[in-house]
Formats: C-alpha cells, sequence, structure tokens
C-alpha cells in the first residue's frame, strides 16, 4: 500500500527526485499523482519547485538534446518528436536545439552513418542501403542528408 505523504513530506521527496537528475514538468506531475498528490497540492508544489530552481523546462530541454545527441546519437527530427512527447514549448525546443553545433551535429552523423553501413552484413545492395536508412530515419536524422550519405557510401565500395 502506497503511504500518504504531507505536502512537506512530498516536497521534500520529490526535490530529491529532481536533484538527481534534470526532469520535465509532465515526469513531476506524473510522480506527483504516483504519490496520490491531489490538483491543488501538486500546484503548490510545483510553484516551490520552480522558485528553488529544482524545475527548469529550459534547462531540461538544453540537457535533454546535449545528451540524447552524444549519448545515444540521435538526430534533431527524434529530440524534437521526443520534447514535444513531454510537452515542452516550442521556444524550448529551438533553445535545446541551439545547443548542438551544426559541425558536432554533421561529425556525429558522419560517424553514425558510417559505422552502420560497415555494420550491416548484406549482399544485396537496395537491401543494405535500405537497412542503413532506415536506421538512420530511426535515429532521427534528415532524410536529405542521409540519402547523400547513403549514395557517397554505396560510391566508396564501387571503387
Amino acid at each position: 500500500m502506497n503511504p500518504v505523504y504531507s505536502i512537506k513530506e512530498a516536497i521534500h521527496k520529490i526535490e530529491h527526485y529532481c536533484a538527481y537528475q534534470e526532469r520535465c514538468h509532465d515526469e513531476v506531475v506524473q510522480k506527483l499523482r504516483s504519490m496520490k498528490m491531489d490538483s491543488d497540492e501538486i500546484d503548490t508544489i510545483l510553484v516551490h519547485l520552480i522558485k528553488e530552481n529544482f524545475l527548469n523546462e529550459s534547462r531540461f530541454a538544453c540537457s535533454f538534446a546535449r545528451g540524447k545527441h552524444r549519448i545515444k546519437f540521435w538526430g534533431k527530427i527524434r529530440i524534437v518528436n521526443e520534447l514535444k512527447f513531454r510537452k515542452i514549448t516550442q521556444y524550448n525546443i529551438n533553445l535545446a536545439l541551439k545547443e548542438i553545433t551544426a559541425e558536432e551535429y554533421l561529425s556525429t552523423f558522419h560517424n553514425v552513418a558510417e559505422r552502420q553501413w560497415e555494420a550491416i552484413r548484406e549482399t544485396n545492395n537496395l537491401k543494405k542501403r535500405k537497412k542503413c536508412c532506415d536506421y538512420l530515419l530511426r535515429k532521427g536524422f534528415e532524410s536529405n542528408i542521409i540519402y547523400e550519405k547513403v549514395k557517397e557510401l554505396e560510391n566508396l565500395k564501387e571503387e
């Protein structure tokens, strides 16, 4: 059975939750609901967290974008979709995308594409191209740069 929390206990617990890792508003609200808090209590706690800087949507969006790009090698499309899914505002999404420089983005893209191309053990060139393109699209990279890169990789192989 879930314990019942007073506002003070809930604040203490949720401060811990936010300090451990950047959170978006939505995650915090879900957590508070799971702690059986009602909407007035949730609003009070959210105001406290924002005032005390435990919760900052811009900071969350920026660290999310940096982390997903540098650690999971996601492209901008996937990052934007994930941020929208977390109900992050368009302003903060644009701010987050500025965290990734064009050079870093393209460098990551080329490394991921080349590694994937080498990893695919497929003799049929059409199937290999499709597998590589599908993988890069799932990662969230833009289709125009994907198709250019795959053509380039195919031509390298033929030489």
